[in-house]
């Protein structure tokens, strides 16, 4: 079989030695040059399987038994097409995992806030019942498959691109969780409609006492109810708040998601306060590197959308962010964006393929906020810090993907901390 795409972030790493685990003659293809891919190459180097790096070739794909796709390769690959048209089955690491999971599943999607909210919930669930987390969060469980028993529960993390693959196998968790839904990933769906659809799916094929848990105050989704062959619960965001470590309202808005899907499993408000209070930030998600001379900087590189970044800088007081933005342009609208920070942060500091955007977005809105480009993260640091005085806070939260300069966003978040702590 053939594992398409081993991934610069490791995406094909867990799968490759899972499947060779199993006795499966594998092959692994992935279009990036061998230098790119050297570190993930090194992952899999003790493994008797074949590296096809730096092209595809025809024959992996045709002949294969079956295809394991990578969730970032696109889906009109020609060779998909071909080796579809040919009778070749095709599969995900997440769909093989769904298949052969003993336990409940609790799926947590939308287009913000499903880290965390996965990661809040498992924190609270692991306290009454062995939980694993994993998913999108980058944890793959299919190594666990083997120490799982139906007693357990397992929280997935899923992204639209896992859950594009499902109704290959027609599975959807036990509950399905949706944070929130906006626009996000026209790059890869094309439309707002293709990406709901593939969202849709975390809870198209569950069964009738299956639940789907869904959030008031998101009034993109209200219709999605209608859609749901299971029970609909809604949480929300605005409810009684918990004591957290994490800033900002939205994080509040997924501690009650988290409890909402909790109590479902009959975990009482005391237990959930006490994980919550101990829960501390996810790497790159609004979690904080450094305090000097009075001046907080925050790495929340995770944010990929522009709703998460005007989430992020609301997090703090009105004229106290200067706030970092920019990246590898996806297509979404910055217009909101830029008027909402335009109004509550002190400075903008574009950088990346998408700053001539963001600029224009800016410039055309209004409020005291300054802008200035800047040519790198290096430069972009070092103009933020000219523009903070003690009681500010510098926030890397970027609004867009990394892979203009960085080959992921964690490799994008620990250039910024060691930026941040290179000036102590």
């Amino acid at each position: 079989m053939t594992v398409v795409g081993l991934g610069r972030f490791g995406g094909g790493i867990s799968v490759t030695r899972w499947l060779a685990g199993q006795g499966a003659k594998v092959t692994v293809s992935d279009h990036a040059a061998p230098e790119a891919l050297a570190e993930s190459a090194e992952a899999v180097a003790d493994l008797d399987v074949r590296l096809h790096l730096g092209g595809h070739l025809r024959e992996d794909f045709i002949e294969a038994d079956l295809l394991v796709v990578n969730p970032a390769v696109p889906r009109e690959m020609p060779l998909l097409s071909e080796a579809s048209a040919e009778g070749v089955k095709r599969t995900s690491e997440m769909n093989l995992f769904m298949e052969r999971c003993p336990a409940r599943m609790i799926g947590v999607t939308g287009t913000v806030g499903k880290s965390t909210t996965a990661a809040m919930t498992a924190k609270i669930l692991s306290r009454v019942r062995t939980t694993h987390l994993g998913g999108n969060i980058g944890i793959s469980l299919l190594d666990k498959l083997a120490d799982m028993s139906p007693d357990d529960l397992v929280v997935l993390e899923l992204s639209s691109f896992q859950l594009e693959d499902l109704p290959i196998v027609g599975i959807s968790p036990h509950v399905a969780v949706v944070t929130n839904f906006s626009a996000n990933h026209l790059d890869r769906h094309g439309t707002i409609t293709a990406y709901a659809d593939a969202k849709k799916n975390i809870f198209a094929f569950q069964k009738s006492e299956d639940v789907l848990l869904l959030n008031r105050d998101c009034q993109a989704m209200t219709c999605w109810a209608d859609d749901a062959p299971g029970r609909v619960e809604w949480f929300d965001p605005t409810d009684a708040p918990f004591e957290l470590n994490v800033p900002g309202s939205h994080n509040q808005a997924n501690a009650q998601a988290a409890w909402a899907t909790c109590r479902l499993f009959d975990v009482g408000r005391a237990t959930a306060a006490a994980a919550l209070a101990a829960y501390q930030s996810l790497p790159h998600r609004l979690s904080l590197v450094a305090e000097m001379s009075g001046v907080r900087y925050y790495d929340d590189s995770k944010c990929t959308t522009p709703e998460g970044a005007i989430v992020a800088a609301q997090s703090f007081k009105a004229d106290e962010v200067v706030i970092i933005v920019g990246g590898y342009d996806k297509g979404a609208d910055f217009a909101a964006m830029a008027h909402a920070l335009r109004r509550h942060v002190k400075a903008i500091i574009a950088i990346g393929a998408t700053k001539e955007r963001i600029a224009a977005a800016v410039a055309a809105a209004t409020g005291p906020a300054i802008l200035e480009l800047a040519d790198d993260l290096p430069q972009a640091v070092a103009i933020a810090r000219r523009h903070t005085a003690s009681g500010d806070v510098v926030l890397l939260s970027p609004a867009c993907a990394s892979y203009d300069m960085f080959v992921n966003y964690a490799q994008r978040g620990r250039r910024f901390t060691e930026l941040v702590l290179r000036m102590g």
